[in-house]
């Protein structure tokens, strides 16, 4: 395959950037994406350029390392599938393949490719956690749980925090993120003993990084490669309003 390709360059942070044009020739159909950057890379090092900084890691779809705007859509369009797991065969020869990084203001570029979201971690960092004693692994057992909510949990858990709902939101919303977070955890008997504080923290530490609202277009659970539902920030939303009446009740002890 000949493709064309269209690469977001930017050196750092206060760089603007800019699209550069390369020719990819002679790339194997059975490549995956990042493959191809591989051998562009391995290419542009032959005649002394500076490669491409692009993100990578398990390369097996379960990391969300691969953080990509590959034609306009993150991670390249095809449903319940990462950057890593995108195959050249998917695109025609002779195409121009436009490549940007997330575009949101709280995933600043730090070098061509790479993002910054570590606004993530510190949403985690906020709730998303359970106190659990230490000591040995306790038995599987020990706390039964429910076929249905054990499913909803998992269902939940399913998101890898790659950031591509908060790409493709046209406000920027990390909402499928945090709901995903919120969800898993509120869902288990581990999860209860901060139930309310973990959706208030985690909702205020997502306002605090400059995510944007949910206005429910959807856009996230389309281009999400674990297909996060909505439903769960659905969830959330029914979690945030039942902590914020509790912690009111708690304030007024009139209304008692």
């Amino acid at each position: 395959m000949n493709l064309k390709l269209r690469i977001w360059r930017q050196k750092d942070r206060n760089d603007p950037g800019r699209l550069v044009d390369y020719d990819a020739n002679d790339i194997s159909p059975d490549m995956s994406f990042l493959e191809m950057l591989d051998v562009i890379n391995e290419r542009l090092i032959a005649r002394g350029e500076e490669p491409i900084a692009f993100d990578s890691d398990c390369r097996e779809g379960i990391c969300g390392t691969c953080s990509l705007v590959i034609k306009g859509v993150a991670h390249g369009g095809l449903r319940g599938t990462t950057v890593c797991q995108l195959h050249m065969r998917h695109f025609r020869d002779g195409e121009t393949i436009t490549v940007e990084p997330w575009r949101a203001r709280s995933f600043p570029v730090l070098r061509d490719l790479v993002t910054d979201r570590s606004a993530f971690d510190r949403i985690i960092q906020a709730g998303g956690f359970v106190s659990v004693n230490t000591g040995g692994t306790p038995d599987g057992n020990t706390l039964p749980i429910g076929k249905v909510d054990a499913d909803r949990a998992m269902d939940a858990a399913a998101c890898i925090g790659c950031g591509a709902c908060v790409a493709a939101c046209k406000n920027a919303s990390a909402m499928l993120f945090v709901s995903a977070k919120v969800s898993h955890l509120a869902e288990l008997p581990q999860g209860q003993v901060e139930r309310e504080r973990r959706v208030l923290s985690m909702v205020k530490q997502m306002d605090h990084e400059g995510f944007g609202n949910c206005t429910v277009t959807g856009s996230c659970e389309a281009v999400c490669p674990k297909e996060i539902s909505l439903d769960f920030i659905a969830k959330m939303n029914r979690e945030y309003g039942a902590a914020l009446l509790k912690n009111d009740q708690k304030a007024d002890p009139s209304s008692d």
